[in-house]
């Protein structure tokens, strides 16, 4: 756990003066991911490095968790791993986010400073699905249709249409 974890940064300084932070926080601090976790047990393991890359300031890293989601067919918990890579780099506008190369996605700064914690929070927002759900939901899987013993077989309205066309 980092004992002294600012809770606002102005990133853009931060890279100027490259400085890292790496530790661990409880799941239950990030108060975003609440509505989406099934049990806010749980640590979040990130490493931010905030950097340059060339002109651009940059943060990367990564961001690690496991995360308890529910199936949205049996509502049964799911054990959702979460390994991200963090490559953003730091815009100003949309303009300069549409120039940014392919290998980086943008973390747009509407103020000078931001909370540290919503990097981390959106990293793993980002790495669950929309629809959480097992790979081999038992509650999904087509059940097979029971045929009634005594349905009639009813006559094809079509039938006489086939004999005109004879």
């Amino acid at each position: 756990m980092v004992e002294h974890l600012p809770e606002r940064i102005d990133p853009l300084a931060l890279a100027e003066k490259r400085r890292q932070f790496k530790g661990s926080l409880p799941l239950s601090q990030l108060v975003r991911l609440q509505d989406v976790l099934l049990n806010p047990e749980g640590l979040v393991r990130f490493e931010l490095r905030f950097g340059k890359d060339g002109k651009l300031s940059a943060v990367t890293g990564s961001v690690e968790a496991y995360l308890e989601l529910q199936c949205q067919c049996c509502l049964g918990p799911i054990a959702w791993p979460v390994d991200s890579q963090v490559k953003l780099a730091l815009v100003g506008s949309i303009d300069e986010a549409d120039l940014l190369p392919e290998s980086y996605e943008p973390l747009l700064l509407e103020e000078e400073t931001i909370l540290l914690t919503d990097i981390i929070q959106e990293e793993l927002l980002l790495a669950i699905p929309s629809i959480p759900q097992h790979g081999q939901c038992k509650a999904s899987a087509p059940k097979e249709v029971a045929k009634m013993p005594d349905t009639p077989k009813r006559p094809n309205p079509f039938a006489v249409l086939a004999e005109l066309k004879k």
